[in-house]
Protein backbone atom coordinates (compact mmCIF):
# COMPACT_ATOMS: atom_id res chain seq x y z
CA UNK A 1 0.00 0.00 0.00
CA UNK A 2 1.67 3.29 -1.17
CA UNK A 3 1.30 6.76 1.04
CA UNK A 4 -1.86 8.05 -1.20
CA UNK A 5 -3.92 5.11 -0.56
CA UNK A 6 -4.06 5.94 3.43
CA UNK A 7 -6.98 8.69 4.59
CA UNK A 8 -5.53 12.36 5.74
CA UNK A 9 -5.09 13.41 8.73
CA UNK A 10 -7.32 16.44 8.11
CA UNK A 11 -10.36 13.52 7.41
CA UNK A 12 -10.32 12.23 10.56
CA UNK A 13 -13.00 13.02 13.05
CA UNK A 14 -10.86 13.49 16.53
CA UNK A 15 -9.16 17.02 16.31
CA UNK A 16 -7.29 18.14 19.50
CA UNK A 17 -8.58 21.01 21.43
CA UNK A 18 -7.75 24.09 21.27
CA UNK A 19 -4.91 25.02 24.40
CA UNK A 20 -7.18 27.41 26.36
CA UNK A 21 -9.96 24.80 25.94
CA UNK A 22 -8.65 21.75 26.98
CA UNK A 23 -7.91 22.09 31.03
CA UNK A 24 -5.88 19.26 32.31
CA UNK A 25 -6.81 17.15 29.47
CA UNK A 26 -4.78 18.22 26.75
CA UNK A 27 -2.48 15.30 26.86
CA UNK A 28 -5.28 13.06 26.64
CA UNK A 29 -6.93 14.60 23.44
CA UNK A 30 -2.86 14.40 21.86
CA UNK A 31 -3.07 11.03 22.45
CA UNK A 32 -6.55 10.23 21.34
CA UNK A 33 -5.87 11.95 17.90
CA UNK A 34 -2.37 9.90 17.23
CA UNK A 35 -3.96 6.71 17.87
CA UNK A 36 -6.27 7.37 15.21
CA UNK A 37 -3.32 8.30 12.74
CA UNK A 38 -2.60 5.83 10.05
CA UNK A 39 0.52 4.22 10.11
CA UNK A 40 2.66 2.88 6.73
CA UNK A 41 4.51 -0.52 7.12
CA UNK A 42 7.86 1.11 7.94
CA UNK A 43 10.87 -0.04 10.15
CA UNK A 44 9.98 3.15 12.05
CA UNK A 45 6.76 3.66 13.68
CA UNK A 46 5.35 6.35 11.34
CA UNK A 47 2.18 8.10 11.35
CA UNK A 48 0.74 10.29 8.57
CA UNK A 49 -1.04 13.85 9.83
CA UNK A 50 -1.60 16.81 7.29
CA UNK A 51 -0.15 15.28 4.36
CA UNK A 52 3.12 14.28 5.94
CA UNK A 53 4.83 11.37 7.66
CA UNK A 54 6.22 11.80 11.52
CA UNK A 55 8.17 10.32 13.56
CA UNK A 56 5.26 8.21 16.12
CA UNK A 57 7.49 9.53 19.33
CA UNK A 58 7.54 12.94 17.98
CA UNK A 59 3.50 13.15 17.80
CA UNK A 60 2.99 15.16 20.83
CA UNK A 61 5.73 17.49 20.55
CA UNK A 62 4.44 18.15 16.78
CA UNK A 63 0.79 18.52 18.09
CA UNK A 64 1.74 20.52 21.07
CA UNK A 65 4.05 22.73 19.05
CA UNK A 66 1.14 23.37 16.61
CA UNK A 67 -1.52 23.66 19.18
CA UNK A 68 0.20 25.89 21.93
CA UNK A 69 3.26 27.38 21.01
CA UNK A 70 3.58 31.15 20.54
CA UNK A 71 5.53 33.41 18.57
CA UNK A 72 7.62 36.39 18.84
CA UNK A 73 8.33 38.60 16.12
CA UNK A 74 11.74 38.27 17.50
CA UNK A 75 11.65 34.42 16.96
CA UNK A 76 14.10 33.08 14.27
CA UNK A 77 13.03 29.44 13.30
CA UNK A 78 15.65 27.28 11.56
CA UNK A 79 13.59 24.70 9.16
CA UNK A 80 15.13 21.67 7.37
CA UNK A 81 14.24 18.47 5.76
CA UNK A 82 16.34 15.77 7.58
CA UNK A 83 20.00 14.94 6.45
CA UNK A 84 20.45 18.67 4.51
CA UNK A 85 23.14 20.54 6.76
CA UNK A 86 21.06 21.11 10.14
CA UNK A 87 23.83 20.76 12.47
CA UNK A 88 26.13 23.48 10.61
CA UNK A 89 23.55 25.68 10.21
CA UNK A 90 22.62 25.73 13.82
CA UNK A 91 26.33 26.10 14.33
CA UNK A 92 26.22 29.34 12.29
CA UNK A 93 23.39 31.12 12.90
CA UNK A 94 24.51 30.92 16.37
CA UNK A 95 27.59 32.05 16.03
CA UNK A 96 26.58 35.03 13.85
CA UNK A 97 23.88 36.40 16.29
CA UNK A 98 26.41 36.07 19.16
CA UNK A 99 29.33 37.47 18.00
CA UNK A 100 28.98 40.55 19.83
CA UNK A 101 27.34 39.67 22.66
CA UNK A 102 28.87 36.81 24.41
CA UNK A 103 31.38 34.32 23.06
CA UNK A 104 30.05 32.16 20.72
CA UNK A 105 33.48 30.53 20.15
CA UNK A 106 33.40 28.78 24.17
CA UNK A 107 29.65 27.87 23.75
CA UNK A 108 30.15 25.91 20.42
CA UNK A 109 33.71 24.69 21.16
CA UNK A 110 31.72 23.16 24.41
CA UNK A 111 27.88 22.51 23.15
CA UNK A 112 26.60 20.26 20.84
CA UNK A 113 24.82 22.70 18.31
CA UNK A 114 21.08 20.63 19.11
CA UNK A 115 21.51 22.05 22.96
CA UNK A 116 22.32 25.55 21.27
CA UNK A 117 19.62 25.40 18.91
CA UNK A 118 17.21 22.71 19.74
CA UNK A 119 14.19 21.17 17.42
CA UNK A 120 11.29 22.38 19.09
CA UNK A 121 9.19 19.13 18.89
CA UNK A 122 11.59 17.42 20.43
CA UNK A 123 11.63 20.10 23.38
CA UNK A 124 7.82 19.93 23.51
CA UNK A 125 7.42 16.31 23.63
CA UNK A 126 7.67 16.73 27.43
CA UNK A 127 8.25 19.91 28.01
CA UNK A 128 5.31 22.77 28.40
CA UNK A 129 5.61 25.81 26.03
CA UNK A 130 5.35 28.37 29.01
CA UNK A 131 9.01 27.13 29.95
CA UNK A 132 10.21 28.46 26.75
CA UNK A 133 9.15 32.02 28.12
CA UNK A 134 12.55 31.76 29.86
CA UNK A 135 14.53 31.89 26.74
CA UNK A 136 16.68 34.88 25.88
CA UNK A 137 15.88 36.99 23.01
CA UNK A 138 15.87 36.14 20.06
CA UNK A 139 14.88 32.88 20.56
CA UNK A 140 16.04 30.53 18.12
CA UNK A 141 14.76 27.03 17.41
CA UNK A 142 14.87 24.57 14.82
CA UNK A 143 12.23 22.08 13.12
CA UNK A 144 11.68 19.51 10.67
CA UNK A 145 7.80 19.97 10.73
CA UNK A 146 6.31 21.09 6.81
CA UNK A 147 5.27 24.05 6.81
CA UNK A 148 1.71 23.48 6.62
CA UNK A 149 2.13 22.05 10.02
CA UNK A 150 3.71 24.99 11.65
CA UNK A 151 1.79 26.69 14.46
CA UNK A 152 -0.11 29.63 13.17
CA UNK A 153 1.46 32.02 15.44
CA UNK A 154 4.34 31.39 13.79
CA UNK A 155 3.16 31.78 10.14
CA UNK A 156 0.95 35.37 11.35
CA UNK A 157 4.08 36.66 13.13
CA UNK A 158 6.99 38.55 12.19
CA UNK A 159 9.00 35.72 13.23
CA UNK A 160 12.24 34.96 10.65
CA UNK A 161 12.50 31.38 8.86
CA UNK A 162 15.03 30.55 7.46
CA UNK A 163 14.45 26.98 5.51
CA UNK A 164 17.63 24.82 3.83
CA UNK A 165 17.46 21.63 1.98
CA UNK A 166 19.53 20.20 -0.59
CA UNK A 167 18.89 17.70 -3.76
CA UNK A 168 16.67 15.71 -3.46
CA UNK A 169 19.19 12.70 -5.00
CA UNK A 170 22.03 13.40 -2.16
CA UNK A 171 19.53 13.92 0.68
CA UNK A 172 18.28 10.45 -0.09
CA UNK A 173 21.58 8.96 -0.04
CA UNK A 174 22.24 11.04 3.26
CA UNK A 175 19.67 9.75 4.87
CA UNK A 176 20.38 6.29 3.55
CA UNK A 177 23.85 5.89 4.36
CA UNK A 178 23.35 7.47 8.14
CA UNK A 179 21.15 4.91 8.55
CA UNK A 180 18.77 7.36 10.93
CA UNK A 181 15.34 4.88 11.20
CA UNK A 182 17.58 1.66 12.17
CA UNK A 183 19.70 3.83 14.63
CA UNK A 184 16.95 4.39 16.82
CA UNK A 185 15.65 0.31 16.99
CA UNK A 186 18.78 -1.04 15.58
CA UNK A 187 17.96 -4.31 17.55
CA UNK A 188 14.76 -4.89 15.54
CA UNK A 189 15.13 -3.23 12.12
CA UNK A 190 18.72 -4.78 10.57
CA UNK A 191 19.87 -4.06 7.67
CA UNK A 192 18.06 -2.50 4.82
CA UNK A 193 18.86 -2.11 1.36
CA UNK A 194 19.28 1.44 -1.02
CA UNK A 195 16.87 -0.11 -3.50
CA UNK A 196 14.27 -0.95 -0.78
CA UNK A 197 14.98 2.94 1.17
CA UNK A 198 14.76 3.87 -2.47
CA UNK A 199 11.33 2.44 -3.25
CA UNK A 200 9.79 3.92 0.10
CA UNK A 201 11.13 7.48 -0.37
CA UNK A 202 10.11 7.08 -3.88
CA UNK A 203 6.43 5.99 -2.71
CA UNK A 204 6.77 9.34 -0.17
CA UNK A 205 7.18 7.47 2.67
CA UNK A 206 10.33 8.84 4.68
CA UNK A 207 10.82 10.72 7.73
CA UNK A 208 8.64 14.50 7.73
CA UNK A 209 8.16 13.14 3.95
CA UNK A 210 7.19 13.39 0.84
CA UNK A 211 10.09 14.96 0.76
CA UNK A 212 9.33 17.17 -2.44
CA UNK A 213 6.09 18.45 -1.12
CA UNK A 214 8.25 19.41 2.15
CA UNK A 215 10.90 21.54 -0.26
CA UNK A 216 7.85 23.21 -2.16
CA UNK A 217 5.74 24.25 0.81
CA UNK A 218 8.53 26.39 2.47
CA UNK A 219 9.67 28.01 -1.22
CA UNK A 220 6.05 28.88 -2.04
CA UNK A 221 6.22 30.79 1.01
CA UNK A 222 9.48 32.42 0.85
CA UNK A 223 8.46 33.18 -3.14
CA UNK A 224 5.43 35.16 -1.58
CA UNK A 225 6.93 36.32 1.41
CA UNK A 226 10.92 36.55 0.92
CA UNK A 227 11.17 38.91 3.93
CA UNK A 228 9.92 36.30 6.15
CA UNK A 229 11.30 32.87 4.57
CA UNK A 230 14.72 32.65 3.35
CA UNK A 231 14.95 29.62 0.95
CA UNK A 232 18.76 28.46 0.99
CA UNK A 233 20.19 25.31 -0.13
CA UNK A 234 22.80 23.18 0.85
CA UNK A 235 24.63 23.51 -2.48
CA UNK A 236 24.62 27.18 -1.86
CA UNK A 237 26.05 26.93 1.06
CA UNK A 238 29.17 24.33 0.18
CA UNK A 239 30.12 26.53 -2.72
CA UNK A 240 29.61 29.90 -1.78
CA UNK A 241 29.96 30.37 1.43
CA UNK A 242 31.09 33.77 2.20
CA UNK A 243 28.05 34.93 0.33
CA UNK A 244 25.87 32.26 2.04
CA UNK A 245 26.41 33.42 5.41
CA UNK A 246 26.37 37.43 4.75
CA UNK A 247 22.58 36.82 3.08
CA UNK A 248 21.72 34.53 5.89
CA UNK A 249 23.07 37.64 8.43
CA UNK A 250 21.05 40.00 6.64
CA UNK A 251 18.26 38.02 6.84
CA UNK A 252 18.06 36.94 10.18
CA UNK A 253 18.87 41.14 10.96
CA UNK A 254 22.41 40.71 11.92
CA UNK A 255 24.33 42.05 8.99
CA UNK A 256 28.06 41.94 8.91
CA UNK A 257 29.58 45.78 8.84
CA UNK A 258 32.34 46.55 6.35
CA UNK A 259 34.84 47.16 9.51
CA UNK A 260 33.79 43.08 10.77
CA UNK A 261 34.27 42.23 6.90
CA UNK A 262 37.46 44.25 6.93
CA UNK A 263 38.26 42.26 10.38
CA UNK A 264 38.11 38.64 8.70
CA UNK A 265 34.79 38.22 10.80
CA UNK A 266 33.08 36.03 7.85
CA UNK A 267 35.93 34.04 7.54
CA UNK A 268 36.47 33.21 11.64
CA UNK A 269 33.05 32.09 11.52
CA UNK A 270 33.16 29.87 9.30
CA UNK A 271 36.16 28.16 10.16
CA UNK A 272 34.58 28.11 13.97
CA UNK A 273 31.56 26.39 12.40
CA UNK A 274 33.70 24.53 9.34
CA UNK A 275 32.76 20.45 9.09
CA UNK A 276 36.15 19.40 10.31
CA UNK A 277 36.66 22.01 13.22
CA UNK A 278 33.04 20.65 14.47
CA UNK A 279 33.24 17.25 14.00
CA UNK A 280 36.54 17.15 15.34
CA UNK A 281 35.50 18.76 18.46
CA UNK A 282 35.46 16.12 22.05
CA UNK A 283 31.66 17.44 22.78
CA UNK A 284 30.53 16.43 19.52
CA UNK A 285 32.42 13.14 18.93
CA UNK A 286 31.03 11.62 22.33
CA UNK A 287 27.77 11.78 24.52
CA UNK A 288 24.25 12.01 22.79
CA UNK A 289 21.81 14.55 22.55
CA UNK A 290 18.92 13.83 20.48
CA UNK A 291 17.02 11.16 21.63
CA UNK A 292 19.65 9.12 22.87
CA UNK A 293 21.27 9.27 19.53
CA UNK A 294 24.97 9.40 19.97
CA UNK A 295 26.06 13.17 18.97
CA UNK A 296 28.58 11.81 16.10
CA UNK A 297 25.91 10.35 14.38
CA UNK A 298 24.94 13.88 12.65
CA UNK A 299 28.81 14.34 11.78
CA UNK A 300 28.45 12.90 8.19
CA UNK A 301 30.09 14.78 5.63
CA UNK A 302 28.04 15.90 2.57
CA UNK A 303 29.60 16.42 -0.50
CA UNK A 304 27.17 17.40 -3.44
CA UNK A 305 26.76 15.10 -6.50
CA UNK A 306 27.68 12.21 -3.88
CA UNK A 307 24.39 10.22 -5.09
CA UNK A 308 26.88 9.09 -8.12
CA UNK A 309 28.64 6.88 -5.74
CA UNK A 310 25.98 5.22 -4.45
CA UNK A 311 22.77 5.22 -6.76
CA UNK A 312 21.77 2.87 -9.96
CA UNK A 313 20.47 4.36 -13.35
CA UNK A 314 17.21 3.01 -12.86
CA UNK A 315 17.15 4.80 -9.59
CA UNK A 316 18.22 8.39 -10.69
CA UNK A 317 16.03 8.34 -13.54
CA UNK A 318 12.53 7.78 -10.68
CA UNK A 319 14.35 9.96 -8.44
CA UNK A 320 14.88 12.62 -11.14
CA UNK A 321 11.21 11.70 -12.54
CA UNK A 322 9.18 13.08 -9.77
CA UNK A 323 11.91 15.90 -8.99
CA UNK A 324 10.63 17.04 -12.39
CA UNK A 325 6.99 16.34 -12.07
CA UNK A 326 6.71 18.16 -8.42
CA UNK A 327 9.64 20.94 -8.91
CA UNK A 328 10.41 22.27 -11.89
CA UNK A 329 7.17 23.24 -12.99
CA UNK A 330 7.55 25.60 -10.17
CA UNK A 331 10.71 26.71 -11.14
CA UNK A 332 12.49 24.43 -8.57
CA UNK A 333 15.18 22.66 -10.26
CA UNK A 334 17.32 19.96 -8.51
Amino acid sequence: MTAENYPRASDLTVVPKKYEEAGGDLHQDFQDLIATLPRPQNRIGLEEYQGFWFPKVLMQGVLKCQNQFQARDSDILLATSPKSGTTRLKALVFAIINRNTRDPICSILNTNPHSLVPFLEVLLQHENTSNLNSFPSPRIFSSHIPYVSLPESMKQSRCKIVYLCGNPNDLFVSLWLWHFLGKLKPETQGPHSVEDSCEEFCREVSIYGPFWDHMLGYYKESSERPWKILFLRFEELKEGPVKTLKQLADFIGYGISQEEENGDVVGNLLKLCDFENLSSLEVNRTGSTVFGLENKLFFRRGEVGDWKNHLSIDMVKRLNAITQEKLEKHGLKS
